[in-house]
Order: structure tokens, then sequence, then C-alpha cells
């Protein structure tokens, strides 16, 4: 994209995953901003492995190559400026608003799924000294663009659970229009992870943008789970729950929106890996 570092954008037909093979290309020495974006992936996933394939040509599925200068303990705000880019996006192209359920997935305002969001670092193709700078981060966004159309496409279990930008606007709506928009909203984004300044100015967005901020969760950590009300974001950008007794700081787990019996639980896993 003109004005941007996104100049290279790599665009298959079908891939198994947009993020494996952006980590590829990263260990072969590939620089930073190289986008990839597939019609179909035969083995995306999202968070703890979870699987999601729409029809080819339907969402848009894409991958970016990060280089950015960051320390090794904020890296997980790479994620979160891809989310935050997407929610600028969709609402400079087409007027819709969409909220991030922490850490990194979009929803509509009616608490359903657009998009998921996965980061993956290798950092041994790091060009920069022991301190991090230069580590490859590829983060991966799966957004369900015009699939599904409507809930009879779905699956019983994920009605209520997934929409789409189509469904959601009653339109079919023009995936590449999407995709260079986030590209754009990006680049200030990514620029600003190499200030300290600029790092609390993007969790200051992600904050401002969090739905999960006051609701009911459930968060999976690898070897335990709790619940609690969510009620912050830290300057890091980590979630802190009041669980009644205590408050506890989440810098990673998978976190799930509780709501009242007869209401659906639970997260669709990212929408891709892409995603």
């Amino acid at each position: 994209m003109p004005g941007t570092r996104f100049s290279d954008i790599r665009r298959l037909q079908s891939v198994d995953s947009t993020n494996r093979y952006l980590l590829d290309e990263a260990r072969a020495g590939a620089d930073d901003g190289v986008v990839a974006v597939a019609d179909h992936q035969s083995a995306g996933r999202g968070r703890l492995g979870r699987r999601w394939e729409a029809p080819a040509g339907s969402n848009l599925l894409m991958s970016v190559l990060l280089r950015p200068d960051l320390p090794p303990d904020h890296r997980h705000l790479a994620a979160a400026v891809v989310a935050l880019a997407a929610t600028d996006a969709v609402d400079v192209v087409l007027g819709l608003e969409l909220g991030i359920k922490w850490p990194n997935d979009l929803l509509a305002l009616d608490g359903r799924k657009v998009a998921g969001v996965l980061a993956e670092a290798d950092v041994a193709s790091a060009a920069g000294g022991p301190d991090g700078g230069g580590a490859a981060i590829v983060v991966g966004i799966g957004i369900n663009v015009n699939w599904p159309e409507a809930d009879t496409d779905l699956p019983p279990d994920l009605v209520g659970v997934a929409t789409s930008l189509r469904q959601q606007l009653g339109r079919r709506v023009d995936r590449t229009e999407v995709l260079e928009a986030v590209l754009v909203a990006l680049e200030p984004r990514v620029s600003d992870l190499a200030t300290t300044a600029g790092r609390i100015r993007q969790v200051d967005d992600l904050r401002a943008r969090c739905t999960t901020i006051g609701t009911r969760v459930g968060v999976e950590l690898a070897d335990s789970r709790f619940e609690g009300t969510a009620c912050a974001v830290t300057s890091e950008g980590h979630l802190v729950v009041d669980t009644g007794g205590s408050r506890r700081t989440v810098v990673a787990g998978d976190v799930v929106h509780l709501r009242p019996p007869g209401q659906r639980h639970g997260a669709l896993g990212a929408a891709a890996d892409p995603e």
C-alpha cells in the first residue's frame, strides 16, 4: 500500500496457513511489512488450535510480517494493533462499529464474533540484538466478510455466536477494500510500538474498545480455570479480573464472556490462523 511499509502483498489462491507461510519467509530473511492474503486456507487455526474454515473467496484471510522495535514483554501488543486497525478499517469503509473481546477477537455490537487474531513470534529470525529488537512477529487475522451470509450457513452450535460483515450490513462487502483499509490503519499503529508513549496510546485505544471490561468472564489458563468480572486493562495491555475476593491479572489466557442462563456462551476460535 502506498505510504505504508506494506508494499509486498502476496496473494495466494490456497495455502495451509498464511501465518505458517510468513513464518517460513521470515526465517528465510523476509523483511518487515510482507503481507500474505489467501482465498482459502486448508489448515487455518486460532487460539488453542481451534479450527475455522469458510468457503474459498468469501472472507479476508491475511497475515502480516512485522519486525517491530518492541521489548520482548510487549510483543503481545502486535496482535492488539492489528485488531485495532481492523476495527478502524471496518468503521471507515463500512460505517460499522466493532468491539474487541480481550485479547484480540472482534465482536459485532450484538456480541457475535466477526474476526479473530493470532500472533506468532519467531525470535530465532531476529535481525537485532539480544533485547529482541527485530524479532519476527507474524500476526494473522481472519475477518468474516461475506460468510456466513445467514444463520442457516452455520452449524447449530455457532448460530448466535458467529456473524459476518455481510450479515451485519445486509449486503455484500468488497474484501479488497477492507484489506487496503486495514493496512492503511495499521501503519501508524505499528510505528507507535517503537516508543513508550506510542505503546501507551495503543493500550489506551484497546481499553476504550474492549467489550470485555465490565463483563462476567471465565478464564482458562494452562493449568486452571476461574471466573470473575473483568474490571480493567493494565498499562501493559493485560486483563484484570475481579474474582470477588481478589483481583487477578491475566497476561495470557483464553477468555470467555459468560452470559445469563438461556443465552449462548462462549467464543468462537479465531476466524483463521488466519488468520
